[in-house]
């Protein structure tokens, strides 16, 4: 049972492959949706162009370094094989901390509160991570354990993703796919929230929330996770965090929020 081609598209020595695409359609999309937002809150869609440009290279890069410094035993004998990103290797607690950071940074310079900015883009994020896990399907990385066959068809899965997801000689749980539809009813709810009254920084906080829940029951499902120690992965650690963090942050911004009415 061959895979599907990795290769979007080879012109002599340039070759494009679909992780690739799928990764740059995800900001793009996101981006969409983030610059109509943008104009009803009257921030100028050029200083979201601004922020993508800058931010999305570098989150790839934290998320690239990320990975090859808990995988390092595999990077330190094949040094040139940290450049090789297309063969997948991207840790999205990585990237997610490079582009907070840089989001930090950009909303000082361009004087844009910083919660705003960040509820403002909380959904374009989840909209690349949707679309990002695809990425993952087309490299077969990113999947659980395994499972019959039988399993996967009784989810009602076309079977372009179950072939797929023959690895190594057995089926596997798409764990990609759980994770993109987690995460594309998170954005539902985000979207919901947005169109109501609510204190800066909730949409963030949200986001950082819902995505943590449901990574790291997914996570626990994954065969090729990134580990803190041999019994703790690391992304259900810093989904914990995530987790405590966001609820804590939004009991303080809710209650600032109240304050700051009732003395209005």
């Amino acid at each position: 049972m061959e895979p599907l081609n990795r290769i979007f598209i080879s012109i002599g020595p340039i070759t494009i492959y679909w992780y690739a695409i799928f990764m740059i359609s995800g900001a793009f999309l996101g981006y969409l949706l983030v610059a109509k937002q943008a104009e009803k809150e009257d921030i100028n869609d050029d200083t979201i162009l601004d922020l993508l440009l800058i931010a999305f290279p570098i989150a790839i890069l934290s998320a690239r370094t990320y990975y090859v410094l808990f995988e390092w035993s595999d990077y330190s004998t094949n040094f040139w094989d940290v450049f090789k990103i297309w063969e997948g290797g991207l840790a999205i607690h990585g990237g997610l901390i490079g582009a907070i950071i840089t989001g930090y940074f950009f909303s000082k310079k361009r004087n844009i509160p910083f919660f705003k900015l960040a509820d403002l883009v909380a959904p374009g994020i989840l909209v690349g991570q949707i679309v990002g896990r695809w990425g993952n399907f087309m490299n077969q990385e990113a999947f659980g354990g395994i499972v019959p066959r039988t399993f996967l068809e009784s989810l009602n899965l076309p079977n372009f993703i179950i072939n797929q997801m023959y690895i190594d000689g057995a089926y596997h749980h798409p764990t990609f796919l759980y994770e993109s539809l987690w995460n594309s009813l998170i954005l539902i709810i985000l979207l919901l929230v947005r169109n109501k009254k609510h204190f800066q920084g909730q949409l963030f906080f949200m986001y950082l929330m819902g995505y943590s829940i449901g990574r790291f029951f997914i996570e626990g499902l994954r065969t090729d996770s990134l580990m803190l120690t041999s019994t703790i992965r690391m992304a259900q650690f810093i989904s914990v965090i995530l987790i405590i963090l966001s609820t804590v942050a939004m009991i303080g911004l809710a209650r600032k929020e109240k304050k700051s009415t009732l003395l209005e």
